[in-house]
């Protein structure tokens, strides 16, 4: 059992190497006189969750659900958001993973604690996109995809600064 996990986490350290210094690699000077390494780091782990993100829910919804409406018992479910049940879990563990072992660097620390705290800050910023798309459409009078692009915004840096402080604090 110790061999498995001594290989298991040569196989992760690697897997967090690599990663990174392909991060890295794109961290240029005009970057750093905007981004510090971290927040960049979080940026960059933001854009392949992202990306992996559609491309499994691209997968999912076309070839998995089949763009077919899914009977459980009495409820039916459309396939987009059949598709977004399949994939959210990906989504969300990729994410915590890659915040964990590349942004914040904090793997000496539990993480089922930060793993429940990741998950509170994901219903947090479900909340404030909620929150912030109702204020930006409906009280300011913003049209939808300017508001869902100011929305992500403040979302962006309500996750890093909750990560950075809460989730991932050392």
């Amino acid at each position: 059992m110790s061999k498995r996990l001594g290989i298991y986490q040569i196989v992760v350290s690697s897997l967090v190497t690599f990663i990174t210094k392909a991060i890295d690699l794109f961290y240029i000077k005009p970057l750093r006189r905007v981004f510090s390494q971290q927040v960049f780091r979080y940026l960059a782990c933001g854009a392949i969750t992202a990306l992996l993100d559609a491309v499994w829910y691209y997968i999912t919804y076309h070839y998995i659900v089949c763009e077919e409406f899914i009977e459980v018992g009495t409820l039916v479910v459309s396939p987009h958001i059949a598709a977004l049940c399949v994939v959210f879990p990906i989504t969300f563990f990729t994410g915590f993973w890659l915040n964990r072992n590349v942004a914040f660097r904090v793997t000496e620390l539990s993480s089922l604690p930060q793993l429940a705290k990741y998950a509170l800050t994901v219903v947090g910023s479900i909340l404030l996109n909620y929150a912030c798309m109702k204020f930006f459409v409906e009280v300011c009078g913003v049209w939808a995809t300017p508001s869902k692009i100011l929305t992500t915004a403040v979302c962006a840096i309500y996750s890093f600064l909750v990560g950075r402080y809460f989730t991932f604090r050392r």
